[in-house]
């Protein structure tokens, strides 16, 4: 069967995407350690380290508190948004999930990871600093979780992770989105659905097993205490290109699979985790 086409600008995503992991990671435990009383505090460079950073890229530390000032340039690519910001006495670059900005406007930024001689293959630059965020927040309203220095307790990429809650652009939704990768020559599982009759049959398939086959287009493991996985079959458009899927199987993006599991419809997991359809504790067969 054909391989579907996997973007070009997969292994740039797959950095930032792991580095959006980290700095959520490290948002919530700051806010636990708060808590507890915690003094413990770990180097960025384990935490870049941990990023999986290509060698041409190197980490800083992150910066303590973040920066306020005016969007000068901006741009969306791959999945994220990249803006100029300009703080009256310097200006940076930083990037976060595809969020809707606009230059002149008046924004928050958190600390983040720096990035050295960041290479993005979507733009076909190089920036020579960039900070990898959260989100980016309306001027004072960044959350006090999110002006917290690291601390310790990371433990790798295995913990809890939770969107920026309240960052623009609706709350933490673009976390869920993976963009439209175009995939082709995925055909329908026999006795099953493509992924555009899901959507379009969710409220009457909501609670009952699907079988479905997908092209692996992102994999996330150990959240919540679970892998995702986002399939698409190229049935779909848009917001119903790609299915998230929960499941204690391990794939690698560019896996061709079959799934089965139980859909549920309108499922809010808290922190800013929505999904209009997701198929839950399913088996994965790799084909």
């Amino acid at each position: 069967m054909a391989r579907g086409r996997i973007p070009a600008e997969k292994k740039e995503a797959d950095v930032a995407r792991k580095i959006m992991l980290i700095l959520m990671s490290v948002a919530l435990m700051a806010l636990l350690a708060g808590c507890n009383g915690g003094d413990k505090r770990e180097t960025p460079a384990t935490a870049a380290d941990q990023a999986g950073s290509p060698s041409a890229e190197t980490a800083a530390a992150a910066v303590p508190t973040g920066w306020t000032g005016e969007i000068t340039e901006t741009m969306d690519s791959g999945g994220y948004t990249y803006i100029q910001l300009d703080t009256g006495t310097e200006k940076i670059w930083a990037a976060a999930t595809q969020t809707k900005v606009a230059v002149g406007q008046r924004v928050s930024v958190p600390q983040g990871m720096l990035m050295q001689d960041f290479q993005s293959t979507t733009l076909n630059r190089t920036f020579p600093e960039i900070y990898f965020v959260s989100g980016f927040y309306p001027e004072g309203q960044m959350p006090i979780a999110q002006m917290a220095k690291p601390s310790g307790g990371m433990g790798g990429m295995t913990g809890s992770a939770s969107p920026n809650d309240g960052a623009m652009g609706g709350g933490g939704a673009a976390h869920n989105t993976v963009p439209d990768a175009e995939v082709s020559g995925v055909e329908k599982v026999s006795g099953g659905y493509d992924i555009a009759e899901i959507y379009a049959q969710k409220a009457g398939l909501d609670g009952k097993t699907v079988k479905v086959r997908g092209r692996v287009i992102k994999f996330t493991p150990r959240v919540m205490g679970t892998n995702w996985i986002h399939i698409q079959d190229g049935s779909g458009h848009g917001e119903t290109a790609d299915l998230t899927v929960t499941s204690s199987v391990e794939v690698q993006a560019g896996d061709l699979v079959v799934i089965s599991g139980a859909v549920a419809v309108d499922k809010d997991f808290g922190a800013g985790y929505k999904y209009s359809v997701i198929v839950e504790n399913a088996t994965v067969t790799k084909e």
